[in-house]
């Protein structure tokens, strides 16, 4: 999985199959197999707030889907935050070992609106709707799986600007638009671990249900592993192996309730001796992260395979 915004590849967007083509041949030159994309692949600034041009960028948006399928990339993780992305207060807060995590604290949030206004989240919910019934159709003849983000942080608005999918009823919604197989969810750990209040057993038994009742529903196409310690409107990140989710009981009930896609781990750690620059992105911390991840799921006997899975109906 990778984010194509032209910042970071320094390449024409990815509506343009050329991207894609060098992207994936890149990747498979290094011995890695590419099989979808994450994040804003376009400016979806216009769709989510519902602005003029949206269907213009919608169109661009499903010539992406058709480049994708052409390729054979059968994975597509979106979001639908509206004018502010993930976001934290403070992305250098000591942790383990002399490594730097991040945290959010509303609190420290501005007060004051941006310069898009204040937007009810039924209105972002109607751009969301509008979309997807425009992309659906696209995803479907092109075999994407689409796979909706919670919002991060996963609370009701941000500096006056609705969220659609900070709860399991918003999804259950969501998911109730489109029986599509195409149509499904990315469950981010950490995210669904915060809607379920603060730490303690209550808060662990809900993550649990929802993992098993959402993977068996089908429509979890990919699963995002992080940990936080605190509630949503405070948290701070943690390494993978230290927060307060019991992450091998967790990978064995996705495998049990029928989960067999992609897996990644998300933000980590800055350890000590990196750069900054790219907070929760860094690549020794995913290094890291990567290798307690892929020891646990040897251990568990629950490891999946790209190659398999992309030609899994």
């Amino acid at each position: 999985m990778v984010k194509t915004d032209p910042h970071w590849t320094r390449l024409p967007p990815p509506s343009e199959i050329d991207t894609l083509r060098t992207i994936q041949r890149e990747l498979a030159e290094a011995g890695l197999t590419l099989i979808g994309l994450e994040g804003d692949p376009i400016d979806m600034t216009r769709i989510k707030l519902g602005l003029p041009g949206r269907d213009e960028d919608i169109a661009t948006y499903r010539k992406m889907l058709r480049n994708m399928g052409e390729l054979g990339l059968r994975l597509l993780c979106y979001n639908f935050m509206a004018g502010i992305g993930w976001h934290r207060s403070d992305a250098g807060v000591p942790g383990r070992g002399g490594a730097l995590v991040s945290r959010l604290d509303l609190a420290q949030m501005p007060a004051t609106l941006t310069e898009h206004g204040e937007i009810s989240a039924e209105r972002i919910w109607d751009n969301y709707v509008h979309f997807l019934r425009a992309i659906l159709p696209a995803a479907e003849a092109a075999g994407v799986r689409l796979g909706a983000h919670p919002d991060d942080p996963p609370v009701p608005s941000l500096r006056g600007l609705g969220r659609i999918f900070h709860a399991p009823e918003q999804f259950q919604r969501a998911l109730g638009l489109s029986a599509s197989p195409a149509h499904g969810l990315t469950f981010c750990q950490a995210n669904w671990k915060l809607m379920g209040g603060p730490d303690g057993a209550e808060t662990q038994r809900r993550l649990a249900a929802n993992i098993e009742h959402f993977t068996r529903t089908g429509r979890v196409h990919f699963v995002h592993l992080r940990d936080v310690v605190g509630d949503a409107r405070s948290f701070t990140e943690t390494f993978h192996d230290e927060g307060p989710t019991d992450f091998p009981a967790m990978l064995q009930l996705y495998h049990t309730a029928g989960f067999r896609g992609p897996v990644r781990c998300d933000h980590v750690p800055t350890m000590a001796g990196e750069p900054n620059d790219q907070p929760g992105y860094g690549t020794l911390g995913r290094l890291f992260a990567d290798g307690y991840l892929l020891g646990l799921m040897d251990a568990l006997d629950v490891r999946t395979s790209p190659e398999e899975w992309l030609h899994t109906p």
